[in-house]
């Protein structure tokens, strides 16, 4: 039995951030010299972004005028995790719904009340009654839908709801999976001048992605689920975690990580060609997980394939950042949008990344009915 991502959709808040008014931002609310500001800049500036989004309106706005920060100097009080997690609660279904809506607007076969599994991923909230209930509430499905989520793996998290979603359609062959990713990261900023926490409020925005995932191809382009891969490199154990902290969630991002990727991306490619005797020539499509612009070059470099035929990573972080688990799946959406029929047949090979250190890789083969 087969299995097929059927539509990808995507949303954002309303909220556009020009990178290098964010960078404007960090350096006032961290009370940065004019050295410090300077170099600030330049880390936005070579990040490779241009555009990111929030759920928060402040990161546009001056000191003075904040709603969600405190309008102090220093921003004490500095919000904890509970008013934080109330603006996720607040956000994360209009935007999760923007996207299921996107979905189902790129493929008109699809029917939201043929749903049987909903998947939710985020790392950037949780509550109880969580997401998934609201989702099916807000869009009167049926409560009979079988519910799971997947929370707090970070970048890869994706990876895992698709595999899920795979195994579900393969062994129930009537099963529609809707998959959603929503993360609001840019809730989490931390005022903070380490060189983690800088990088991390230089990359990272929000976004949801809605995934329809089924064991029968629709009509138009579709994407069969041939192999996934995974491999943990334990030596970078240190280099990308994800801790709640008592002001947010802290994200560490060592300067380390393009180099532990790049170490190990070949063989986690070879790995997951060999189960199907094919190798990287064979190979067409790539959809990368942009969680840096260093960490593309290093795949570049390792594998031996152009900016051109990673263009559709470097244009999504160009325009949204790193948007957490959301982001491959922005990635595939763009990807998708480029295939026709005289594609059928080629493959598409994804990667992504998240704490552990894990390396998750998964090949999709196009189909076009």
């Amino acid at each position: 039995m087969k299995s097929y991502l059927c539509a990808v959709g995507t949303a954002n808040p309303d909220h556009k951030i020009p990178q290098m008014q964010a960078s404007g931002f960090m350096a006032d609310v961290l009370q940065f010299d004019a050295a410090e500001a300077r170099k600030l800049a330049a880390l936005y500036r070579v990040s490779g972004i241009e555009n990111r989004y929030t759920v928060l309106e402040d990161y546009t706005r001056g000191n003075g005028s904040f709603e969600f920060f405190p309008n102090t100097a220093d921003l004490e009080p500095f919000p904890q995790v509970a008013p934080r997690m109330q603006v996720y609660r607040e956000q994360a279904l209009p935007l999760s719904l923007k996207a299921i809506q996107n979905c189902l607007e790129s493929n008109e076969s699809l029917d939201l009340q043929q749903v049987t599994h909903l998947v939710t991923v985020s790392c950037t909230g949780m509550y109880a009654p969580g997401l998934d209930i609201e989702i099916i509430e807000s869009l009167s499905l049926p409560t009979t839908i079988e519910r799971t989520s997947v929370n707090f793996m970070g970048c890869y998290a994706a990876f895992n709801a698709l595999k899920l979603a795979n195994t579900i359609c393969r062994s129930q062959p009537e099963a529609n999976v809707l998959v959603v990713c929503t993360e609001l990261c840019s809730l989490h900023f931390q005022k903070s001048k380490e060189h983690d926490h800088l990088v991390s409020n230089a990359l990272f925005g929000d976004g949801a992605a809605a995934a329809w995932v089924s064991g029968k191809a629709p009509k138009g382009v579709s994407l069969a689920f041939e192999a996934f891969h995974c491999e943990l490199m334990s030596s970078g154990k240190k280099d990308m975690a994800w801790h709640i902290g008592n002001f947010g969630f802290e994200m560490t991002l060592s300067a380390y990580i393009p180099d532990l990727i790049k170490k190990g991306i070949r063989q986690l490619s070879v790995n997951l060609l060999s189960r199907l005797n094919l190798d990287l020539p064979d190979i067409k499509w790539f959809a990368i997980h942009p969680g840096g612009r260093k960490i593309l070059e290093a795949i570049e470099q390792e594998l031996g394939i152009g900016r051109a035929e990673n263009r559709f990573s470097y244009a999504v972080l160009r325009d949204y950042g790193n948007m957490s688990s959301a982001t491959v799946l922005f990635v595939i959406k763009e990807v998708m949008k480029s295939l026709g029929p005289e594609n059928d047949g080629e493959r598409v090979l994804s990667f992504a990344f998240g704490p552990g250190l894990t390396m998750e890789s998964m090949l999709l083969k196009i189909n076009y009915v």
